[in-house]
């Protein structure tokens, strides 16, 4: 248990780390735009804002996972997680369409930005988001092995603007900027519009995945003493850890000793699936059920 305890610290620490690292370069990153008036560096600064949200959602995730369920929470706290994946959607998708409204006009006639300014703020870019990284790359959870790949991700954005930067101080080609810029908020709004209809999925309770859910039907359907099913429910709390509900119509079962055979047989057969929580109820064939 002590162990347990130390890595969770360690997880909350390594994901702060590279929170506040994130939060403070994002406010110099729109600084920076405006002084050298790049559309480009704003929008990888929109971009770094919602990896921002991002981390802080998780670093608040990371604190709250370890809570009880409450009376209030009866699941815990981690569909929390599906309310930040939301509100990161919607602010990443409002500053997509803000850098798209400064950038395409200036493709008409493209003001030259500051090249050396570029550079300066593209070396930043690097170093600020590479530590991060690095930082993250130590930890071993799903969480922090997703939030490393965000981190490369504008790792990569930066070296594309410090390519630009040095292009344009050695020719004048101040279109590239502009297209610069719509090509990164291009592939945010892309992202961004895949991962906010799963989220609104979950938060419908749609079912995580249909082939999931089948290879779930079919395998209660096959143990012995399982006549039919019916009431199957299968949603997520964050996408990651799956609840399961489901009536279960059996033959007869002459004892108790019988009962537990048919659900240790249950218990073994979705252990593969590795889920959150499960709920079966078992309904003898002369037995209606109580929820028709």
């Amino acid at each position: 248990m002590h162990d347990h305890g130390h890595s969770h610290g360690d997880e909350g620490a390594r994901i702060g780390w590279a929170f506040f690292l994130n939060v403070g370069f994002t406010i110099i990153e729109f600084i920076g735009g405006v002084l050298t008036n790049s559309t480009a560096i704003m929008a990888d600064a929109v971009h770094d804002l919602g990896d921002s949200l991002s981390i802080g959602f998780a670093w608040l995730l990371a604190r709250l996972s370890s809570k009880q369920a409450t009376a209030s929470f009866t699941y815990g706290y981690r569909r929390f997680s599906l309310l930040g994946s939301f509100i990161n959607a919607l602010v990443l998708i409002v500053g997509s369409v803000w850098v798209l409204s400064e950038a395409i006009p200036r493709l008409n006639d493209p003001p030259m930005p500051m090249a050396g300014g570029m550079l300066g703020m593209a070396v930043f870019g690097v170093l600020v988001n590479g530590f991060a990284a690095y930082k993250l790359s130590k930890g071993k959870t799903l969480n922090e092995r997703v939030l490393n790949w965000h981190l490369m991700e504008d790792v990569l954005g930066w070296v594309a603007v410090l390519v630009v930067a040095i292009i344009l101080m050695v020719v004048d080609w101040p279109i590239l900027d502009p297209l610069l810029s719509i090509g990164f908020t291009l592939f945010i709004l892309f992202n961004v519009g895949r991962n906010f209809w799963q989220t609104v999925r979950l938060f419908l309770q749609a079912s995580p995945s249909p082939e999931l859910k089948q290879s779930v039907e079919q395998t209660l359907r096959s143990l012995p003493g399982v006549e039919d099913l019916h009431h199957l429910h299968l949603w997520s709390l964050d996408g990651e850890r799956h609840v399961l509900s489901v009536h279960l119509r059996t033959g007869a079962l002459n004892s108790v000793e019988d009962q537990k055979q048919l659900k240790h047989a249950i218990s073994h057969a979705l252990s593969e699936y590795e889920l959150a929580h499960t709920t079966v109820e078992l309904e003898f064939d002369t037995e209606p059920c109580r929820d028709r």
